[in-house]
């Protein structure tokens, strides 16, 4: 198993579809990485901080976010995350389908690594998540 195969990503989306596609999208771009799933940012909050951490062996080494979720949004997840010692170091790509200037800003303000706007179609999701893949296999990521 390589580095980058160990590596586990947590998806915070809580769009059924989405989640769907992003599975779709790794098991086609043949990116086999450990991938868990939280509805929301206070569900991710527990999961990172809970008895059910002990089912993700260690934190992740990527957070994949949706901003526009129930509960706690991805931009409150980001503050808390931001604020925990223990937590404040992950990385965070935000994978949403805001394009407003005001979440890119606030997003970027909270050190997230990137910002990716959801594409309309699943083979432009499928490159995207590919990109996505390329990068981190390339990045220094502890």
């Amino acid at each position: 198993m390589t580095k980058t195969q160990s590596m586990s990503i947590l998806l915070v989306e809580d769009d059924d579809v989405d989640v769907m596609n992003v599975k779709r999208a790794f098991q086609k771009s043949n990116i086999t990485n450990p991938l868990f799933v939280a509805g929301n940012g206070q569900e991710a909050l527990d999961l990172l901080r809970g008895p059910r951490r002990a089912e993700m062996v260690h934190l992740p080494n990527l957070i994949l976010l949706d901003l526009r979720m129930p509960k706690m949004s991805g931009i409150e997840f980001l503050r808390e995350l931001r604020a925990d010692p223990e937590l404040k170091k992950l990385i965070v790509v935000v994978l949403t389908t805001s394009d407003d200037e005001k979440d890119v800003l606030s997003a970027y303000n909270l050190n997230v690594a990137g910002y990716i706007i959801k594409p309309v179609t699943f083979d432009k999701f499928l490159q995207a998540m590919a990109t996505l893949n390329l990068y981190w296999t390339l990045s220094e990521i502890p």
